[in-house]
């Protein structure tokens, strides 16, 4: 089962604004090592969970990874060769916005090594640039 909220009563969202750089969540808050975004998308539920996967086969159960970002937002697709109007298209999947500075990962508990090549092999799942960051010296 991807992500998702769990109460789906209003489903049907608009689409929003991606305009302007995260403040709230931009720092490495619950681990020591982060992942940060440099630019803006849609992440989808999939994207997330396949780069959870490759930071946990990596890490090989040692420490701990949070997952800051949650694909609460809706977006919806209407089928293929069909007219426009008869109303909005039914849902078909949820996305977290990103913004630029938005910490997606973190982990703790591990070496920098493992760390940076377990975030580093994330980064390659995401459809976005990301740089490695700590909790002691900013970005690096």
């Amino acid at each position: 089962m991807a992500l998702q909220p769990a109460k789906v009563k209003y489903r049907k969202m608009h689409r929003g604004n991606r305009a302007g750089i995260a403040y709230r969540g931009s720092t490495v808050a619950f681990g020591e090592y982060g992942l940060m975004a440099l630019e803006r998308c849609w992440m989808d539920a999939k994207q997330i969970e396949a780069a959870r996967v490759s930071i946990a086969r990596h890490m090989k159960r040692h420490g701990k990874m949070w997952i800051r970002i949650f694909p609460q937002k809706s977006f919806t697709k209407k089928p293929l060769e069909t007219r426009m109007g008869k109303g909005k298209a039914p849902v078909e999947g949820w996305v977290a916005v990103v913004r630029p500075a938005n910490v997606l990962f973190e982990v703790d508990g591990v070496t920098e090594a493992i760390a940076r090549e377990s975030l580093r092999l994330a980064a390659t799942k995401l459809p976005i640039k990301t740089k490695f960051i700590s909790r002691h010296h900013r970005a690096s």
